[in-house]
């Protein structure tokens, strides 16, 4: 396909501190669906991962379990790794590692070009710090002296000698770019969310930390004493992924220029700041083009809490797809978690959905349109892919993941309506012609299904689509549970 179109796509990456959650799941699935369909419709695409894996939390981890640091993180990435064959994640997925070595080259370079800017600089602060969040809070941000996210961590104070990024430059520079892009930020109330912070004013804040402290970070450049704080390095990790600075022609195709930002990516609401004004300041620093856009998710909640081990409401990903199949869980999280704002996740739900929207839905469907095209259609159907409809194309441009499955489900019972009505079953008895026909306008419809569900649930489109062109009815596609 000539004058494909770039598309780049990331997600941000998980800390190795625990196994892959339900969270994350969430987000890397609305990050597949967005870069299956972008290839689906013939953009080129770039899609990263990863694992973030520096840190004071990951370091005291590894003390706490006297394993070698770098072993630890090893056995974890391993563990991120394998999300790409479980969820079954886009082929040519690319997953970058901050431990990677290229990596790290990368992330000097925009030290050393931030040193440039005059934006680095060294000075001794004292400051209240959450290990959770890997971030310097201020006392406004704290709810009864706790960070309200990590409530279970106390606040530590940190005093001592580090460098800092000047952010406090780029105020008027970011609220500028935001200005320039009034959709840089998805949904608009996250998007005020930042304008208003930025607006506050913005402090400069510590980029590293003294390695005799804290050893396990990415050195910084000229200064052996020291680390590079977390977020400074792990931000990097978008373009180090695309082999910049070696690579300028494949930085410049996917991520962008200046004129022409390129870049999607894709965060928890808890990476808001991080996301959309640490970074483009960093970038803007660097001398580097800016992303294009930025799509901000919500939590997910077990029954009305946050999910915690002690509570035992934990959702375990890797569980859900042991039992219904990764398509169900992917299904699950397009349609019936939303897009923005915070979600709750019961297994109760979560099984009713598979009983009534799947096995007794898209599973049943498929059976009895195929069984009826076995039965009596002479030779299988060759459908001529029809265009997406815009309700589809428009909901996933704006990341309406529920919108979009909705209009295939919305078409899965209007072909159940048809069937219950025509009753093409006792027509080809009468009229064969006139049965056959309206057996025809079903399988083509049935194919349109399959094909709108690819970027959704990839396994399934593509078994019914194998079963259309075989003329053969499916296997069992979702088996009820009892």
């Amino acid at each position: 396909m000539q004058n494909r179109k770039p598309f780049y796509i990331t997600t941000t990456l998980p800390y190795v501190n625990a196994a892959p959650h339900i969270g994350f799941a969430l987000e890397i699935i609305q990050a597949d669906i967005l870069a299956r369909y972008h290839a689906l419709v013939g953009d080129e695409v770039f899609f990263n991962t990863g694992t973030d894996e520096h840190g004071l939390k990951i370091h005291r981890k590894a003390l706490e379990l006297g394993v070698d640091t770098q072993a630890y993180v090893d056995e974890y990435a391993a563990k991120f790794r394998s999300l790409k064959d479980r969820l079954n994640l886009f082929p040519d997925l690319h997953f970058i590692r901050t431990t990677d070595t290229k990596h790290k080259a990368a992330a000097q370079e925009v030290w050393k070009r931030c040193v440039a800017a005059g934006d680095i600089y060294k000075k001794q602060y004292n400051v209240k710090y959450c290990v959770g969040c890997e971030l310097e809070k201020t006392e406004s941000e704290l709810v009864d002296g706790k960070c309200p996210i990590h409530p279970n961590l106390a606040i530590e104070f940190i005093e001592e000698e580090n460098y800092f990024f000047r952010w406090s430059k780029y105020q008027q520079p970011l609220l500028e770019m935001y200005a320039a892009s009034p959709d840089f930020v998805v949904p608009e109330s996250r998007f005020n969310e930042i304008k208003a912070f930025v607006e506050r004013g913005l402090q400069d804040f510590s980029i590293s930390r003294v390695k005799e402290k804290m050893p396990w970070g990415i050195s910084v450049p000229g200064d052996d004493t020291q680390v590079m704080y977390v977020w400074f390095d792990a931000l990097v990790n978008y373009i180090s992924t695309l082999d910049w600075p070696q690579d300028e022609a494949q930085f410049e195709k996917f991520w962008g220029t200046p004129a022409e930002p390129n870049a999607l990516q894709v965060a928890g609401k808890d990476n808001l700041r991080q996301q959309s004004a640490m970074w483009q300041a960093m970038l803007l620093s660097a001398d580097l083009p800016t992303s294009r856009q930025i799509f901000i998710h919500g939590f997910i909640t077990s029954g009305g809490q946050k999910m915690s081990k002690s509570l035992g409401n934990v959702i375990d990903p890797y569980a859900i797809v042991d039992e219904y199949g990764t398509d169900a869980l992917r299904y699950y999280v397009a349609r019936h978690l939303h897009p923005f704002e915070d979600s709750d996740f019961t297994m109760e739900r979560f099984k009713e959905a598979y009983n009534a929207d799947l096995a007794n839905g898209l599973g049943n469907l498929a059976s009895r349109v195929m069984t009826l095209a076995e039965k009596h259609l002479p030779a299988a159907v060759r459908p001529e892919p029809a265009p997406f409809p815009e309700v589809y194309t428009a909901a996933l441009a704006n990341f309406e993941f529920n919108r979009a499955t909705d209009v295939i489900w919305n078409l899965i019972e209007t072909l159940d309506r048809r069937i219950a009505e025509e009753m093409p079953f006792k027509v080809i008895k009468t009229d064969e012609g006139k049965g056959r026909a309206m057996i025809l306008a079903l399988t083509q419809d049935l194919y349109l299904i399959a094909r709108l569900l690819n970027p959704i649930m990839p396994a399934t489109s593509a078994t019914i689509k194998e079963s259309i062109l075989q003329n053969k009815k499916p296997t069992n596609l979702f088996p009820r549970k009892e």
